[in-house]
């Protein structure tokens, strides 16, 4: 971006908060909901058909797919937490152990650097201990 632009957006960005306040007071400490919060977890059956082995027999099941997301999204950092957090969620519901999700992540550290595996790591451990309380 240039800094003409990045000026503008920031103005832009501004603006929109000051009339969000304007409007309702409250809104100056709104925060949205996670994005997992507003996305369920699909079933295994589901996330088989939509991206497992349904269209391709011999390819990369879902729990793989999901593994191989959540690689590429730890090496993301901070600006993926949300789907971190829900990959997580569907790698452990497509057949996912703690330890292989565990292992994924740690091998990206590597890639994204210690902040981010570190990040994904805490994330992951709060979506494991939830799905452990689901009785899964």
């Amino acid at each position: 971006m240039t800094e003409n632009f990045t000026k503008f957006f920031q103005q832009w960005v501004d603006a929109g908060q000051e009339m969000a306040k304007n409007v309702n007071p409250d809104l100056a400490s709104f925060k949205m909901p996670g994005l997992g919060d507003w996305m369920p977890t699909m079933p295994k059956d589901m996330m088989d058909a939509m991206m497992g082995k349904t269209f391709n027999p011999d390819g990369l099941s879902a729990k793989t797919r999901l593994l191989v997301t959540l690689a590429a999204l730890t090496v993301l950092g901070a600006q993926a937490e949300d789907q971190i957090t829900i990959t997580v969620r569907h790698a452990l519901e497509a057949g996912a152990s703690a330890q292989e999700v565990a292992e994924v992540i740690a091998m990206m550290s590597m890639f994204g650097g210690v902040p981010a595996m570190t990040k994904a790591m805490e994330l992951a451990q709060a979506e494991i201990e939830k799905h452990k309380g689901e009785g899964a």
